[in-house]
């Protein structure tokens, strides 16, 4: 059995998210149908991040493993010749370890979120990004960002569907910056809550309006409670930007 690791670039608008569910097409379902199509053999493949229905991926890593000797470059070829119509490329495949596992070995995740802060609604950027048309201030949501830095219980800033064991992860980054009217939201930690990111952005986006300040966002995070931070922003916005090993 060969142990292939590959990477992935998807848009996760016509999706139920990555993982095979029994209510609508998924990124696993699409890939694995790829793999069978392929090489007539039955896979499962295993993802660094199951993103949710509606999030995209620029860097999402996977790990399958099949009987068939092949060259990396011929699998992610095929693949790709398999996967078309839908939204999802195979940017990359390479020989891995036996004992690799996209999930478990993952030592980081980075995830970006986008904002398109402009009067005007998106055309191009519709089911890509989170359309705000009043006037965030960048600079002050940066600056109240960097109070989530570190390790904290995000209890407050976790979906009521969570799995996870703990509430208390590290955050080693959350940068906002402006670039014209997109503003982009990049956040880093080992592992992350269920909906920890867009619970987040739904928080820095009061502070980008001026109705709260970093205390209001620390004294949310401090609260443990759902209750007390901001709304969860659209899942359209979303992206696994990378994965680290």
């Amino acid at each position: 059995m060969n142990r292939f690791r590959l990477q992935l670039e998807y848009d996760g608008g016509p999706y139920v998210g990555w993982q095979r569910q029994d209510n609508g097409a998924s990124i696993q379902q699409a890939l694995e149908e790829a793999v069978r199509a392929f090489c007539g053999e039955i896979t499962s493949a295993v993802a660094a991040g199951r993103t949710d229905a509606g999030v995209h991926a620029l860097g999402q890593v996977v790990h399958l493993d099949i009987a068939k000797q092949c060259s990396p470059e011929t699998l992610r070829d095929a693949l790709n010749f398999h996967l078309k119509p839908q939204p999802i490329a195979v940017l990359e495949a390479t020989v891995a370890d036996s004992d690799f596992h996209a999930r478990f070995s993952a030592l980081g995740r980075a995830y970006r979120y986008r904002i398109v802060n402009r009067r005007a609604p998106l055309t191009i950027d519709h089911g890509r990004a989170w359309w705000v048309a009043n006037t965030l201030d960048a600079q002050a949501m940066a600056a109240a960002a960097q109070c989530l830095v570190g390790r904290h219980d995000f209890t407050s800033f976790r979906s009521s569907i969570c799995q996870a064991a703990s509430p208390v992860k590290t955050l080693d980054r959350l940068d906002v910056a402006r670039d014209g009217e997109e503003i982009r939201i990049e956040a880093e930690a080992r592992s992350f809550l269920h909906h920890q990111v867009r619970n987040i952005v739904g928080s820095l986006k009061l502070v980008g309006e001026g109705r709260w300040v970093t205390e209001d966002l620390a004294a949310a995070l401090a609260a443990r409670d759902r209750r007390a931070a901001g709304p969860t922003a659209p899942p359209a916005g979303l992206y696994l930007s990378g994965v680290r090993y």
